[in-house]
């Protein structure tokens, strides 16, 4: 718009930097960003001549206002032109195509998976020439296809792809934070304004001349566009009057200034413009294949005369001059006119759900169950592809125009529903509200929702158990007769609570109220109910279940895959489908089931930390633990921190691990998460372990469960197996040990998960009296297909493996395993750890690596010892220092790796050794 002749004026600087990117060796990426009609388009249209002047291929793309919410309906203008590539690439990113452009009903890919799959497709496509992607009105674009955009555009150097995006600075965009190179095109300087408008109007009054330029700013398209206004309102209504009020912005500016030309046109005109800017027709001439049909305006000559239109040089239909022309007349448009345009683009679409729904939520007034049952299936196809907020309103415009008061509230408390997953709290709690019955009754279908948000915002379990179980309650009791999905979500929630409340009394209650529902309960909440509760009782066969319920997993809401995930993690078969929830995760995560992502999240995290990736879980911990916070779900804050927690006491980071388990459990316990209260029991247990305070990580493993006892719904009870034995062997209560060793055998355990065989084989080589039994069972779990995906516990088992060899075969036969286990304690970073086994290393002769982690010596640890070194019994250590013997034992296994040594024998050199500092 800043040019005239075909030369661009005041823009030296900013060809400059676009003839560089042009022509640069290799691919980049380049936003063009400036104010509405300042002149990007016409920068986007020199990049277009350098590119065809270089050899490249063009193609172009402009973000659609009308398709923002569309999931990959932007993606779509880049793809289609380069479709006969795809065949050319592997099966893989075939595949990953066909879902984009919904040829089959996978799920759909993440980011990283479809940028991967575009990246190969557009080095397929540059192979010939090279290729310039060119997108307008990038701040349009829907949220799917500008995360797409952003990774690609991060990645290409080394190509021969260059991408180049034009964004208003006045409209926020997915585009704001994916860190591409930008060019700031500012307004045009008083020189450069004078130059251009004398050279377009060059007969100009100087009064209008100065009017112009004033209320202009250096703005092109003002430059361009106001001349011809200022002149009939000045000959209207008289020079001063000329541009109105002052202080409106130069958007409504030149909206007055396209509205006085719109007003001119005959009401047909009218009508065909109004339908091309509903269905979105671009402005300006951007060719190219886009998504579906797009309405092309015709009969249109007088608007193209005064201004308003212009001809794609390309395909030969009218386009919009500038968006502000499209926007102009739409506001202009009275409701009647756009309800009709709404119509007549609904039937044009009837093929194109997403896009037929749009329409028809607009064009209908009164409730019309039709179309109502239309806005909900193009919610359901939003949900899978990503588009959860989109499905919002559209399951909220269904219930408007629901025809019976039961399908109305059906549909709101979906809409609630999905809101809550979607960490829209706040709009699930004016969505609830909506659906209040007289007397502050609440729908089955509200209930749901209300529990979510109840349960997401604050952990409140207590209330929201109650309210879902009287709820479930009275529906039994009324008689369904078929499968609802309302009470599939009251069920699912009600197990979700039971989850986290970890209350045995409440599980028995559930399995009572659901066990006459027989096929009315879905069969996957069936598989929630024997995972998330009793895994130890009711676990066997879960497995089989979670893999047949994910074989489909193109057709499972995201909420079905995090629950799915989370049965995976009990029965340990996480790592399995992690790449899925990954992808999933990363799909939700601007525009899909927020919520879900942050429980996917936690599975990931999780996931890391068994395979034994500690400084990802770490990573994946604090986003989890900034995304919560900011979106006020305390539960999920909360939740985070217990598995930092844990994971810094795994890493024998002590400290920290004791100050997040203390804030946990301080909000957990009094509201009964006793899901929580377990993982700040464990992370005790594991804090202490790491210290090598076995008397105080064997009281808090018993807090879980006794010996010999796996505590029903208590999730850690199983998890713990390890902690609590070793804990009892080192603390001389060997016969407890054997009793907890023996019950995880009985149990079954090893048939539920292979990490529970990998820890019930260890536990019972551990507390073997036979010989021959302890190989065995040592072999078994070192042996086991799965041990190498929990490393931390297989080094564990290797480490006692390599003491008991040492005492009972020799010091050359504990070697190997001792060396496994400092190995990978090593690796792991559990510093503490691989001191201990460093230290059985030295004593089994063999050169261990130096410890760069040996602790200072408290006070009281170093008077322990030196007693111990002089011969004294714990007994006698004990009534000289006022401790019991078996506290006395406690301190002296943490003395012993701290000094690198594994026996009393060894305390009086060790102690020798120790610097002047450490003295008692």
């Amino acid at each position: 718009m800043d040019s005239t002749g075909g030369t661009m004026i005041g823009r030296e600087r900013e060809q400059k930097v676009l003839s560089e990117f042009v022509t640069a060796p290799g691919g980049q990426a380049l936003v063009l960003r400036g104010d509405a009609g300042v002149g990007k388009s016409t920068l986007l249209e020199h990049v277009v001549g350098l590119a065809h002047t270089h050899a490249h291929r063009v193609v172009r793309a402009a973000g659609v206002e009308a398709e923002s919410e569309l999931p990959f309906a932007g993606l779509h203008q880049f793809l289609y032109p380069l479709l006969s590539h795809i065949d050319r690439l592997d099966d893989v990113h075939r595949r990953v195509f066909d879902v984009v452009f919904g040829r089959n009903e996978s799920s759909p890919p993440s980011v990283m998976t479809l940028g991967i799959a575009v990246l190969d497709l557009l080095s397929l496509a540059a192979s010939e020439n090279p290729l310039m992607l060119v997108l307008d009105d990038g701040q349009w674009l829907d949220g799917s296809s500008t995360e797409v955009c952003g990774f690609v555009g991060r990645r290409l150097t080394g190509s021969s792809v260059r991408l180049v995006v034009g964004l208003r600075s006045d409209v926020p965009s997915g585009f704001d934070t994916a860190a591409l190179s930008e060019l700031t095109v500012p307004a045009l300087s008083a020189r450069a304004s004078e130059e251009l408008l004398n050279a377009r109007y060059p007969d100009l009054d100087s009064q209008i001349r100065r009017l112009v330029l004033d209320e202009a700013r250096g703005n092109a398209l003002a430059l361009l566009e106001l001349p011809p206004y200022v002149r009939g309102a000045r000959q209207a209504r008289g020079p001063e009057a000329a541009l109105g009020i002052r202080g409106v912005t130069l958007p409504q500016r030149l909206q007055q200034v396209y509205g006085s030309r719109i007003e001119g046109l005959g009401d047909s005109v009218r009508a065909e413009l109004l339908r091309g800017a509903l269905d979105g027709v671009e402005a300006g001439s951007v060719s190219g294949h886009i998504r579906g049909t797009r309405y092309r305006m015709s009969d249109l000559d007088e608007a193209a005369a005064c201004g308003l239109l212009d001809i794609d040089p390309v395909g030969g239909a009218f386009v919009f001059r500038h968006p502000l022309v499209r926007s102009t007349v739409v506001q202009m448009a009275t409701p009647n006119e756009r309800r009709a345009a709404h119509a007549v683009l609904a039937r044009i679409h009837h093929d194109d759900l997403e896009r037929r729904a749009t329409h028809l939520a607009a064009s209908t007034v009164d409730p019309d169950e039709e179309v109502a049952a239309t806005l909900e299936a193009a919610a359901d196809s939003a949900t899978l592809q990503g588009g959860a907020m989109a499905a919002v309103a559209w399951l909220t415009r269904a219930a408007e125009l629901s025809e019976s008061p039961a399908e109305r509230s059906r549909r709101l408390g979906s809409a609630a529903y999905v809101a809550g997953h979607s960490g829209l709290l706040g709009h699930a709690r004016q969505l609830i509200h909506s659906d209040t019955g007289p007397g502050g009754h609440e729908s089955p279908a509200s209930v749901v929702a209300s529990g979510y948000v109840a349960f997401f915002e604050d952990g409140d379990v207590r209330s929201s158990q109650r309210q879902v179980f009287a709820t479930i309650e009275t529906m039994r009791d009324e008689g369904v007769r078929e499968p609802d999905e309302t009470l599939t979500r009251l069920i699912d929630l009600l197990l979700a609570i039971n989850q986290y409340a970890s209350d045995a009394g409440a599980w028995e209650r559930t399995h009572e109220l659901l066990a006459p529902l027989g096929d009315l309960m879905s069969p996957y909440s069936r598989i929630y109910q024997d995972a998330w509760g009793d895994v130890v009782r009711r676990g066997a066969g879960v497995r089989l279940r979670v893999e047949q319920a994910f074989s489909d997993h193109g057709r499972l809401e995201p909420w079905d895959i995090t629950r799915l995930g989370a049965a995976s993690y009990h029965v340990d078969m996480l790592s399995q489908y992690r790449p899925l929830i990954e992808r999933t995760m990363d799909r939700e995560m601007e525009t899909g089931a927020l919520a879900d992502a942050m429980t996917m999240q936690h599975l990931v995290m999780l996931d890391q930390i068994a395979v034994g990736e500690w400084d990802e879980a770490e990573r994946t911990g604090q986003r989890s633990l900034e995304l919560t916070t900011a979106h006020g779900h305390e539960l999920f804050v909360q939740h985070t921190r217990a598995y930092l927690g844990l994971l810094a006491a795994l890493r024998g980071q002590v400290e920290r691990a004791r100050e997040l388990q203390a804030s946990v459990d301080a909000w957990a316990r009094p509201r009964g998460v006793g899901f929580l209260t377990q993982i700040t029991d464990a992370v005790g247990t594991t804090a202490a372990l790491s210290e090598g305070d076995y008397e105080a990580a064997y009281l808090h493993a018993i807090g879980i469960t006794p010996p010999g006892i796996f505590h029903p719904y208590a999730h850690q009870a199983s998890r713990t197996l390890l902690d609590l034995v070793e804990a009892a062997l080192y603390t001389g209560r060997a016969e407890q040990a054997r009793t907890h060793a023996l019950a995880a055998r009985d149990a079954g355990l090893p048939d539920i998960s292979p990490r529970l065989a990998l820890t019930t084989y260890g536990a019972l080589g551990m507390t073997a009296t036979d010989q021959t039994e302890a190989d065995e069972m040592y072999r078994r779990a070192e042996t086991h297909p799965a041990a190498a995906q929990f490393p931390f516990e297989l080094a564990r088992i290797h480490l006692a493996h390599g003491i008991r060899l040492r005492h009972t075969r020799g010091r050359k036969a504990a070697r190997p395993p001792l060396t496994l286990a400092s190995d990978t304690f090593r690796r792991l970073g559990a510093p503490t750890w691989a001191e201990r086994a460093q230290a059985e290393l030295r004593t089994a002769g063999a050169q261990a690596a130096p410890s760069a982690h040996l602790t200072a010596l408290t006070w009281q640890e170093h008077r322990i010892a030196d007693l111990a070194a002089g011969g004294l019994t714990n007994k006698e250590i004990g009534e000289r220092m006022h401790l019991s013997p078996r506290t006395v034992s406690s301190h002296l296994y943490r003395v012993f790796p701290k000094l690198g040594i594994t026996s009393r024998a060894a305390l009086r050199d060790a102690l020798g050794r120790l610097p002047s500092d450490q003295g008692a």
